[in-house]
């Protein structure tokens, strides 16, 4: 049987206490050889137990003292992996055991496909904890129109016309193995060190949300292949960080327009980036507000 080598990189910043189910989740995944845990100055609380499990070689723990951002410390913490394939992992995650040996076999069975130096990053399936396929694990193309359809919620005209179909496959019947996807969710990534390095890693532009969207359409527009692993369950708590979601939805808002500006650089198109971003970020923090009163008004 083959014996895959994979290096999990965790970025944790004010996780909470899920950070430490997420590390006794690698622990016992199959293959998983090291668990790299970049501390973006968590609360000394949680500190003191990271530098208790570094000291029983359970992580390899990389302290930043600030929050750098999630790409910049992804970037670290591949810097610090020794093995040969690269899982970037979210620290509220609690991955199934047999997860990271479904996607590091089908992250090898495309690589031997494929020619060499040919980038390959793979997805898994995230759930919610009640067992749900989570929004953002696999996903269609992101455009400037496309990100309009869906944060005005113009996905519900689809039966008019296609042009209105909502980029997010969550409600679409699974592939029954490995699939060619455009975009997958950072929140759990896969690729071989080569593949990382021939992309060049994350985009540090990025702080926080649309890098996984820019490391997934620069290893396409390199001839490689984004794949989306189906039965590489990866159960995720979401929104554990103590920060407010308003910075959360700025810091998205933000990655957008670097993303539609870097990747649609045409007058007209940068053009539409401008028209487009104030109504975007508005309709964000909108849905935000109205989500945040419904969950008042319930008393969830």
């Amino acid at each position: 049987m083959i014996k895959t080598s994979i290096s999990v990189v965790m970025v944790s910043w004010h996780t909470g206490p899920v950070l430490f189910r997420a590390i006794d989740a690698c622990r016992v995944a199959e293959d998983v050889d090291e668990i790299i845990l970049v501390d973006h100055e968590n609360p000394d609380i949680t500190r003191a137990k990271l530098d208790q499990l570094a000291r029983e070689g359970v992580i390899q723990l990389v302290r930043t003292d600030k929050n750098l951002g999630f790409a910049k410390g992804c970037n670290i913490g591949a810097k610090a992996a020794s093995r040969d394939v690269l899982l970037f992992l979210n620290p509220d995650t609690v991955i199934a055991p047999d997860a990271p040996r479904r996607m590091a076999l089908s992250l090898l069975n495309a690589e031997t496909a494929a020619s060499p130096g040919t980038p390959i990053l793979i997805g898994g399936r995230i759930l919610h904890m009640n067992g749900q396929e989570q929004r953002g694990g696999r996903r269609g193309e992101l455009t400037p129109w496309s990100a309009t359809v869906g944060f005005f919620g113009l996905h519900r005209l689809a039966f008019i016309h296609p042009i209105f179909k909502d980029i997010h496959k969550e409600f679409e019947p699974l592939p029954s193995g490995p699939a060619d996807i455009p975009v997958v969710s950072g929140a759990v990534m896969m690729m071989s060190k080569g593949g990382y390095r021939a992309v060049q890693g994350f985009d540090e532009r990025y702080f926080l949300h649309v890098e996984d969207i820019d490391i997934c359409r620069r290893v396409r527009e390199a001839g490689g292949r984004v794949i989306f692993e189906p039965r590489a369950l990866v159960p995720h708590h979401g929104s554990t960080s103590d920060v407010g979601r308003y910075v959360v939805e700025h810091h998205k808002a933000k990655g957008l327009v670097k993303y539609f500006w870097r990747f649609y650089p045409a007058l007209w198109q940068r053009a539409l980036t401008l028209l487009a971003a104030p109504g975007i970020y508005t309709a964000m923090m909108v849905r935000l507000t109205v989500l945040k009163m419904i969950v008042a008004f319930r008393g969830d």
